[in-house]
């Protein structure tokens, strides 16, 4: 094992305790996905704030999957590994954050242990994408990371169920006075915080991993076979330079005019239309992108290059080219998925239900009903990661990604076509299909065409893809759901169908190149 060579293959049963963390990581991610919706505007949340309040997801993805992987890649213990140590500390974090959430008393503090939990769960999610990447060689990637797809499927699949267990199974009350959170949604979040960090502990102690030195023969003997890396091209201090100060001016821009058209002399011209105070942050995110460049071009200009910062952004910026094709399909990928977490509670329970208070039983029975259906959706993923294993061997991984989103575009656009609640587990092939595909193809694609001593690195930047877009929909999709289709949150997944079409049309342009 510690002689430099080819990477040897891992049998089924290494492959299946090394993703087994998967397992409580989405049984944290479900439950929140599936629930907090339904908390914020238990507390008293309006549909129209749904958006801005679920900024903290994306936001907190943003800022830590990057430094993650980069921390990740310079740890190294003889005891506890390189990507371990980030697992045990995340779970820990998160699981304390599942058992804070469903007691929160106020609206913002839930606000804030949002904050707190997509903080935790990202710290322990983003090095177990590099885990595979450091662990499998390439031809056994595909099932590596379907075997992460099966363990998201089927914890989501878990916590999907737990409220609607809690409420037909155990008894327990569904309704609660208003303002609480009721007892089926608390202890849900009480068993999934257990579960998280028991799972978690298991990958993290029926687990090894190879040392640098290990990694370095590997990648030697890997990179004579695939001939010279190429050198990637350093970003200057001018171009940073020029570069941020575009950005800062867009953002700029965006204010000023988000700011006309929200002040009392507004244009005529924007008749009806309603500009929501949350495209302030898109500016700030824009203008942000501006800073970061500007920061860079003088730490480069002073020759100051030995920082995480440093690395991080010239990193992003000297992206492998499949890298750069894959960020696309991730942006229209995760903005859809984005759609369907903030607005698929709110929307089923108006649209199919009929029920528009939150206080309401059949609000309740609503939310359990698409929770419950969110199981359906994730069993399907389940099963499907497990099918990919067998027809990526047949069917390049590109095509079967495309193929697989415009299944899931299908499945967005059933929902709205389907009224009886009962058939909602129609929609739920095509979107399972497309989750499980989503969560593991395209980073067994990534895999192949980074470096092997910046997996956990370029892993982090890669998921700034699922962040910003996420981002956009927590500032954009409530300015498009207002205005073009009348505050009616159920028409999201309208607007989440043709962005799957988009994400599928971009994977067929995607070339899958040797690192």
């Amino acid at each position: 094992m510690t002689q430099a060579g080819h990477k040897p293959a891992m049998s089924a049963g290494q492959i299946w305790n090394m993703s087994f963390g998967f397992l409580g990581i989405q049984i944290g991610f479900e439950l929140q996905n599936g629930n907090v919706s339904r908390i914020f505007q238990t507390l008293g949340a309006d549909v129209g704030e749904l958006a801005i309040l679920w900024i903290a997801a994306p936001m907190t993805g943003l800022i830590v999957q990057p430094i993650i992987g980069h921390l990740s890649d310079k740890t190294w213990s003889p005891r506890f590994g390189r990507r371990r140590p980030f697992f045990l500390l995340g779970a820990l974090l998160a699981s304390l954050a599942l058992f804070v959430m469903p007691n929160a008393p106020a609206l913002w503090v839930a606000a804030g242990m949002l904050w707190v939990m997509d903080a935790s769960l990202n710290i322990t999610m983003e090095p177990f994408r590099a885990f595979v990447g450091d662990n499998l060689p390439d031809r056994q990637r595909t099932m590596g990371y379907a075997m992460q797809s099966f363990f998201i499927g089927t914890g989501a699949v878990l916590a999907g169920a737990l409220p609607w267990v809690m409420t037909n199974w155990l008894g327990l009350a569904n309704v609660a006075p208003e303002g609480q959170i009721p007892e089926t949604v608390q202890w849900s979040f009480y068993i999934g915080g257990a579960a998280l960090l028991a799972a978690v502990c298991w990958t993290v102690f029926t687990t090894k991993e190879y040392s640098p030195q290990e990694l370095a023969g590997f990648a030697a003997a890997e990179g004579a076979a695939a001939g010279a890396r190429p050198a990637s091209v350093q970003r200057s201090a001018g171009q940073f330079a020029g570069g941020g100060a575009v950005w800062i001016i867009a953002g700029a821009v965006i204010a000023v005019l988000v700011a006309i058209a929200r002040g009392d002399s507004r244009p005529a011209f924007l008749g009806g239309i309603e500009v929501a105070q949350e495209l302030y942050v898109l500016a700030a995110l824009i203008a942000g992108f501006g800073v970061i460049q500007l920061v860079a071009a003088m730490l480069r200009s002073q020759g100051r290059e030995e920082s995480g910062f440093m690395e991080v952004v010239s990193d992003l910026f000297a992206m492998p080219r499949t890298m750069r094709q894959l960020a696309v399909v991730q942006f229209f990928s995760w903005f859809a998925m984005f759609a369907l977490w903030i607005y698929g509670t709110p929307g089923v329970t108006a649209y199919h239900f009929g029920a528009g208070d939150a206080a309401s039983a059949a609000y309740q029975d609503g939310a359990d009903w698409w929770s419950l259906m969110g199981s359906v959706r994730n069993g399907l993923a389940a099963a499907a990661a497990l099918g990919f294993v067998v027809v990526a061997a047949k069917i390049d991984r590109t095509r079967l990604h495309a193929v697989n989103l415009l299944l899931g575009a299908a499945g967005f656009a059933a929902v709205l076509l389907i009224r009886d609640p009962e058939l909602l587990w129609v929609p739920q092939i095509g979107l399972g299909i497309a989750w499980a595909s989503i969560v593991s193809l395209p980073y067994a694609i990534l895999a192949g065409s980074v470096p092997p001593e910046k997996m956990g690195i370029y892993m982090g930047v890669f998921n700034i893809f699922i962040v910003v877009p996420q981002l956009l929909a927590a500032t954009l999709l409530g300015f498009l759901v207002t205005n073009i289709f009348g505050g009616v949150p159920i028409y999201a997944m309208a607007i989440a169908a043709a962005s799957f079409v988009a994400a599928a049309a971009a994977t067929l342009l995607v070339k899958e190149q040797a690192a």
